[in-house]
């Protein structure tokens, strides 16, 4: 004699697990992220001249919406490294994120986590759509920031949003409308080459987290 659940609550059953687990991605995912609150009180250095970085950084990869640009600044806020690539569509996850820009910083620049202390900072400019309000995607890119550069022995620098509206330090009330998403990138010296620029592998990244 064989028995089991009738059919129905059988399917029940299924999609409840389903649904229980989609709830628990949804609750890591939220985890994952970062409030402006929280960012401002983790003592991010302040940039000296942000505009100077957001348009070398402009000019130098000219980002379009959905483009994440990171950066590593030397102790004067000189660029040492930088890399640009595009964001799949896929849920805002801090752990994807911080992957894909994990995989950039080692292509472009050594890790630093022989030093005791973190001299050189990874800064990220992210172009997207909107206004320069703080999203949910903007938190799980600070998540993302913070816990990359951890793991590559770099201090944890300013996260820029870079929008129709202009350019937004986020956790800052600095801000300006040019560079902004829309406007063509200001040409830099000649004599200013500019650093590794890299993209593509983070974008296998994200792709293959999105589809776990």
């Amino acid at each position: 004699m064989t028995f089991g659940f009738p059919l129905s609550a059988a399917a029940s059953m299924s999609e409840s697990s389903t649904s229980a687990e989609m709830s628990a991605d949804s609750a890591n995912g939220l985890a994952r992220m970062l409030e402006p609150a929280e960012w401002s009180a983790a003592g991010i250095p302040l940039l000296r001249n942000p505009r100077e970085v957001v348009s070398g950084l402009h000019a130098r990869h000219r980002p379009t919406p959905a483009t994440a640009v990171v950066a590593v600044l030397d102790p004067e806020e000189r660029l040492r490294a930088s890399a640009s690539f595009t964001r799949r569509p896929s849920a805002a996850d801090g752990w994807v994120f911080r992957n894909a820009l994990l995989a950039q910083l080692r292509r472009v620049i050594p890790h630093d986590l022989r030093r005791r202390t973190p001299v050189r900072t990874a800064v990220l400019l992210y172009c997207r759509d909107g206004d320069a309000r703080w999203t949910q995607e903007d938190g799980a890119w600070m998540w993302g920031l913070r816990d990359a550069c951890t793991l590559h022995g770099l201090r944890c620098g300013a996260y820029i949003t870079l929008t129709r509206d202009g350019w937004q330090v986020l956790g800052e009330n600095r801000g300006g409308r040019r560079p902004s998403s829309g406007s063509s990138p200001e040409a830099f010296a000649e004599t200013d080459p500019p650093p590794p620029r890299t993209g593509g592998a983070a974008s296998d990244v994200l792709r293959r987290a999105a589809a776990r």
